[in-house]
């Protein structure tokens, strides 16, 4: 996979990905930044590509989502933000409010370079909620030797449900490296969690090659001591950023505080790896005893382990809503153009929808969906049912406007004897959707949507499935959301994302749920059990000349049971 002019900046704090060439996503980050650029204010912003219903400030760059909470009736999401430019740097705590996490209200930054301890920078980090509903803020500062530290900042007024200002206590930091840890990796602390009398919190970093998440603890808030072993570590994974460590009941959607153990609850650690951009995830026990966790055997620990997304998709954060008794998930989109092109459209960055996070009834993954608020956009229903799709055929969706579209569509498939052999060689899912994209004919599939297409189809991002069949006649479920064929422009990154599904095809029915917003889709396979976002800028499949079609090309018929499709409304956007 070739990334031709690509710049990605970082993403959990500060690092800066310059990929030219031929490089992949396995390259180490440097710190380089571009004096030039950051300070550069926007005049004008371009709308072409700005989204319709997703999370994004009116300007300049925006990376990882902070210390989402709900307090005294409003839902808030700080924001790394930089208010002068729209690539990495200047970087404060911006800050939104909204009372259903789809209309947002835009107010001051709440944490910014003021004080010693983050004269340098005012970077992640998570907000945790102690006894009396008191908000705290956990943050990366950088001191005046440029070390990394941890910081808190407590509300000025708990009467004011916006929290609009943020007070930095003289005592911070409340931690800093020792000397066995890495100054410049040592950020991004977590929602604190209440166990055996201490709170403890996590730092994440590396030692060597090693990803780490350090462990601390502290009976006030205040005092702070690092445990001799970390929660837990990896080998060969290089530096982790962004931790996140919550509990999830072992049945049923509902969420749990951050501070919930016991019976039918298991846990999952979240590191965002730095070298790959990708965020994995395990699921596994903690034992509050010994302050360990131990993953389970059901996955990976690595670079080969389960993601919440597969797609561009980076620097996550969950918080316990405990209005609904839910697990939200947030996460930041990176855009896919070159850095000149986001000056030139002055922005850069969004967050993906928010959405519902629970343990899947086999007890190995998560599965996640769009929070139910969204529906509240929907707008022009379409339905189709019953539609046969032959080979190369292609249905097209009217009556919604394709470039700002929810679509949900059950597939059925009359039979799976047609489904290709599958090498067990093939692990690599994104390799294999490079392959076998969505032209190249199968037995079952590939089938699926074609989103933001061109009338002629220059341009178009399939989100698809491919049906293989492996050994003892079970099968496997490819997914891609491939963006090769997205737009005729050659500067972006375009990759063909991809993963397998655990999916039951006992009933023979794939579901699939595709949020189109301009220049991102979000796909959601099997109501869940594996998800892609891609970023896309096509030239001439933009606004009212998008289309949307469902197609099949493999030589198995294939059946839409029922699609319905809505046109999305604009909601409040930080105005």
């Amino acid at each position: 996979m070739e990334l031709q002019k690509l710049f990605i900046f970082s993403y959990c704090s500060i690092c800066l990905l310059l990929n030219i060439n031929g490089i992949i996503n396995g390259v180490e980050a440097t710190h380089k930044i571009f004096p030039e650029f950051p300070s550069l204010v926007a005049t004008n912003v371009k709308q072409v590509y700005r989204t319709g219903f997703h999370f994004q400030p009116p300007k300049h760059w925006m990376n990882d989502p902070n210390g989402p909470m709900y307090y005294k009736g409003f839902y808030h999401l700080f924001y790394q933000y930089n208010p002068k430019g729209a690539v990495w740097g200047n970087i404060v705590w911006a800050h939104s409010v909204s009372r259903d996490m789809i209309n947002w209200e835009a107010l001051e930054p709440a944490i910014y370079p003021s004080k010693p301890f983050d004269i340098h920078g005012t970077w992640s980090g998570s907000a945790t909620m102690l006894p009396g509903e008191k908000p705290v803020i956990l943050y990366t500062g950088l001191d005046p030797a440029k070390r990394q530290v941890q910081n808190v900042a407590f509300p000025a007024n708990l009467s004011d449900p916006y929290l609009r200002v943020w007070v930095k206590p003289d005592y911070n930091p409340i931690v800093v490296p020792s000397p066995d840890i890495n100054a410049s990796f040592f950020r991004d602390p977590t929602t604190a969690w209440w166990v055996n009398g201490h709170w403890h919190f996590l730092v994440s970093g590396k030692r060597k090659h090693r990803g780490m998440a350090y462990l601390y603890r502290s009976k006030d808030f205040r005092k702070w001591i690092k445990a001799e072993h970390p929660l837990h570590s990896a080998p060969n994974t290089g530096n982790w950023e962004c931790p996140d460590f919550y509990p999830v009941l072992t049945y049923g959607r509902t969420g749990l505080d951050t501070s919930v153990m016991g019976n039918n609850v298991k846990h999952v650690l979240k590191v965002s790896l730095d070298l790959t951009r990708y965020d994995y995830y395990t699921v596994g026990i903690y034992d509050p005893v010994k302050d360990i966790y131990v993953p389970d055997n059901t996955s990976a620990d690595g670079w080969n382990g389960l993601r919440y997304d597969y797609g561009n998709f980076y620097a996550s954060r969950t918080f316990f809503d405990s209005r609904k008794n839910r697990r939200i998930l947030w996460g930041w989109s990176n855009e896919s153009d070159t850095t000149a092109e986001d000056i030139a459209k002055g922005w850069a960055g969004i967050q993906i929808i928010p959405r519902l996070v629970w343990l899947d009834r086999n007890g190995r993954q998560l599965m996640q969906w769009p929070i139910q608020e969204l529906e509240s956009l929907r707008n022009n229903k379409v339905l189709l049912t019953k539609q046969a799709l032959e080979y190369g055929k292609n249905v097209e969706i009217k009556g919604i406007t394709a470039a700002q579209a929810d679509v949900e569509v059950t597939f059925s498939l009359p039979s799976l004897d047609k489904a290709e052999p599958f090498d067990p060689s093939w692990t690599n899912a994104q390799d294999l959707c490079g392959q076998k994209g969505s032209t190249v004919k199968g037995g079952v599939g590939p089938f699926g949507l074609l989103t933001l297409a061109s009338k002629n189809l220059e341009e178009r991002t399939p989100v698809f499935f491919r049906v293989f069949k492996a050994k003892d006649n079970k099968h496997v479920v490819l997914f891609c959301s491939d963006a090769r064929s997205s737009s005729l422009n050659e500067g972006p990154w375009k990759p063909s994302f991809a993963g397998f599904v655990d999916a039951d095809l006992t009933d023979k029915k794939l579901s699939l749920r595709s949020l189109i917003d301009h220049s991102v889709v979000e796909s959601f396979a099997a109501w869940g059990k594996t998800v892609i976002t891609s970023r896309v800028y096509p030239t001439l499949a933009v606004m009212g000349d998008a289309h949307l079609y469902a197609f099949n090309n493999g030589s198995e018929t294939v059946t839409i049971q029922q699609l319905t499709a809505w046109s999305m409304k604009t909601p409040m956007m930080n105005n």
